[in-house]
């Protein structure tokens, strides 16, 4: 029954992380498992912004040497950056077992990224200019608070409210999705997709990596794959709905946009608000109201709907 959400406000920039905390509150009844933001701030002069994690969460309950292998993996992620010639110029740990590093790198980012996830434990959350991408397990008040999401200030954002039905309550499953070869593209969905295996293995004999079995993640990499190869992110939310199968309601962001896509029988909700100055979506319209509290008027996007919006 998962939740979802996005905004994106089109005169300028505002605190999205108190704004997307707020909405997925008012959610957290469609998802009490996880919660996950795509959060895009300005721009990293001359380099990126690099979210991993190095354990699950449950990891450090057991206990028994997983700060020594925690600490370990760090020192062979740094190594690793410093052999693709990335520069470390900020390193932020936001838990014991999630990281966010600032980077300057010319090479190859998708190269370095792939090397990186080599190592045992470690994913990378996020790769981009822009985009800051977190999650994990608990509501959308814990992880903002554990995170410091409340002052986060940037263009636009998406999130999500987990409801594990098809695979396991930990980070790794948990929504947001990013996917390389393209920068700072998120992804949220509500839904099933019924051909995520075809589609899947599709995806991987083209190069792509999965990180889980989440059929949300598809989203994630055929979006990656479709904006990498010069097509046009209204395009590629109009082709899902012809080549991928099931019920779904899926948000995207880019670096400068936002968009949303519904499948042909659009049994998943969405409401939807849009001024002049902000557009707000989410699976019920009390996760609009939370950030708007006066007088609104919304609607529901109709079956095959897209929409894009630029920040």
């Amino acid at each position: 029954m998962c939740g979802i959400a996005g905004l994106i406000h089109r005169s300028g920039s505002s605190n999205v992380g108190f704004e997307m905390t707020s909405m997925l509150q008012a959610l957290k009844h469609r998802g009490p498992d996880s919660t996950g933001f795509a959060v895009y701030g300005p721009p990293v002069p001359g380099g990126y912004v690099m979210r991993v994690i190095v354990a699950e969460r449950e990891d450090i309950d057991r206990g028994h040497g997983i700060l020594e292998t925690i600490s370990g993996r760090i020192e062979e992620l740094e190594k690793r950056l410093a052999e693709h010639g990335a520069k470390v110029k900020e390193k932020e740990p936001a838990t014991a077992y999630a990281l966010r590093y600032v980077l300057s790198h010319d090479g190859d980012t998708a190269a370095m990224a792939k090397y990186i996830e080599e190592i045992e434990g470690v994913e990378i959350l996020s790769f981009g200019n822009g985009l800051e991408l977190i999650k994990d397990l608990g509501d959308a008040g814990e992880v903002s608070d554990t995170y410091q999401l409340n002052d986060f200030n940037g263009t636009h954002a998406i999130g999500h409210t987990r409801m594990a039905t098809e695979s396991d309550v930990d980070i790794r499953s948990a929504h947001p999705y990013w996917a390389f070869p393209y920068n700072d593209v998120s992804v949220v969905h509500n839904g099933q997709i019924t051909n995520y295996w075809i589609m899947r293995r599709q995806m991987e004999r083209m190069g792509h990596r999965f990180m889980s079995n989440c059929d949300s993640e598809l989203l994630a990499v055929y979006t990656a794959h479709n904006l990498a190869n010069g097509v046009s992110l209204d395009d590629s939310l109009r082709r899902s709905i012809e080549e991928i199968d099931g019920v779904f309601t899926y948000l995207v962001a880019t670096k400068d946009q936002l968009g949303m896509a519904k499948d042909t029988m659009a049994a998943k909700p969405l409401v939807l608000y849009e001024s002049d100055d902000l557009i707000a979506m989410a699976s019920e319209e009390v996760a609009i109201r939370a950030i708007l509290p006066q007088e609104i008027d919304t609607y529901d996007p109709y079956d095959e709907e897209v929409r894009v919006w630029q920040a």
